[in-house]
């Protein structure tokens, strides 16, 4: 198929890359040109000047940038990738945005019939290095018949969540449970610490019973380490936090938790720390 893919950041460079593997005819856009240009270089392809040169003629449009502005920038923008594409083409958006902005785009692209997709991903720059992401997805069946044998390349579980806007709040559910898992895992390896236990000895043992979790087993050995070079980084977890925050309070519901945890990233980020893994809500309490 030819693919156009907007956004080669962490996540999206490495997904272009399964596309390409697969054997689609893949073209990049990214809105600093020479990481476009490299990744052709690397992977073969074509790379476009603009979202909309980059879609024109495309089966499929896939974007993964940063947040709402730049999700509409690259869509409905001057050069955005909408007005270049024919009636039928496929549009999955991997950005973690509002659930307002993914209806916005349905709404959008059905008036140019074109099929949209809100598909944010789980598993962070690892998942998708390894073609191993967990994909949550809103919009009509259709669309998501549609996009799930292209997905394929860089998923290992894909969901259809319900109408447009689905696909953004199950991210939103997701990113809360991650938060408060990580926050009572910094805290439970904090106490040992200050117990004076052997913090190897306690994860391997706890890990067996009612505390395990992939946090655990994948983030506490390098918590105990003060090691955080590495996966989801706190800048983009307060991002969907406050997306989620945002939605609570359009929906009244509330999340004491969340809003605290957020606060802690916060701290985090006043330490110097933005660009490190979520884990490293640690370091608020071990220095």
């Amino acid at each position: 198929m030819r693919i156009s893919f907007l956004g080669l950041g962490v996540m999206g460079a490495p997904m272009a890359r399964h596309l390409a593997k697969a054997g689609h005819d893949v073209t990049v856009y990214n809105r600093t040109a020479t990481k476009a240009d490299a990744w052709v270089a690397a992977h073969g392809g074509r790379s476009a000047a603009t979202p909309a040169a980059a879609a024109a003629g495309a089966n499929v449009v896939i974007a993964c940038v940063g947040a709402d502005a730049d999700l509409r920038a690259v869509t409905l923008g001057p050069d955005g990738a909408f007005a270049a594409m024919a009636p039928g083409t496929l549009f999955i958006d991997h950005t973690t945005v509002s659930a307002a902005i993914a209806r916005e785009l349905a709404e959008a692209g059905a008036a140019r019939q074109l099929h949209v997709l809100d598909a944010p991903v789980s598993g962070g720059q690892a998942g998708a290095e390894n073609g191993a992401l967990t994909i949550m997805c809103g919009g009509t069946a259709a669309a998501f018949a549609a996009a799930e044998p292209v997905m394929a390349a860089y998923a290992k579980r894909t969901g259809h969540m319900g109408p447009a806007g689905s696909g953004q709040l199950t991210k939103m559910v997701n990113q809360l449970c991650i938060a408060g898992v990580l926050q009572g895992l910094a805290e439970g390896l904090a106490f040992g610490t200050a117990a004076g236990l052997d913090l190897g000895q306690v994860v391997d043992v706890i890990s067996k019973g009612a505390a395990q979790s992939w946090q655990m087993d994948n983030r506490a050995p390098t918590m105990a380490k003060g090691e955080f070079d590495f996966g989801f980084a706190v800048d983009w977890m307060r991002k969907d936090l406050g997306l989620t925050l945002d939605e609570a309070r359009n929906l009244g519901v509330s999340l004491p938790v969340a809003a605290l945890v957020d606060q802690f990233y916060a701290d985090v980020q006043a330490m110097g720390g933005g660009r490190q893994d979520t884990s490293s809500l640690i370091r608020r309490l071990v220095r």
